[in-house]
């Protein structure tokens, strides 16, 4: 449920993009993902609080890309182990080159 109008987040975050020409409803799950990619503690209390924890948490388990210490933090901010995430999966399936 959303409580405003419109959100405010850090500029930082949305870099490539005006803030102000993004929908809040449609962008949803896109500005969840960067949101929580890219911003600070007080980014994701603001996006948790707008657009509540169950569609932040259903966003970012079918996320395609978290970084892994960011994954960590959702994890524990979410009671939810590793493996339900996607992108924990597909980098399981896909593993990188061992670093020489």
């Amino acid at each position: 449920m959303l409580i405003q109008d419109k959100p405010y987040f850090n500029s930082r975050i949305f870099w490539d993009s005006n803030p102000e020409n993004l929908d809040y409803v449609i962008h949803a799950a896109a500005i969840i993902e960067r949101v929580f990619s890219r911003g600070d503690v007080e980014d994701i209390r603001y996006c948790r609080r707008y657009y509540g924890n169950e569609k932040c948490r259903e966003v970012l388990i079918e996320a395609k890309d978290l970084n892994i210490d960011r994954l960590h933090l959702i994890s524990a901010l979410f009671n939810i182990q590793r493996e339900e995430f996607r992108c924990y999966k597909n980098r399981q399936l896909n593993p990188e080159l061992f670093p020489y």
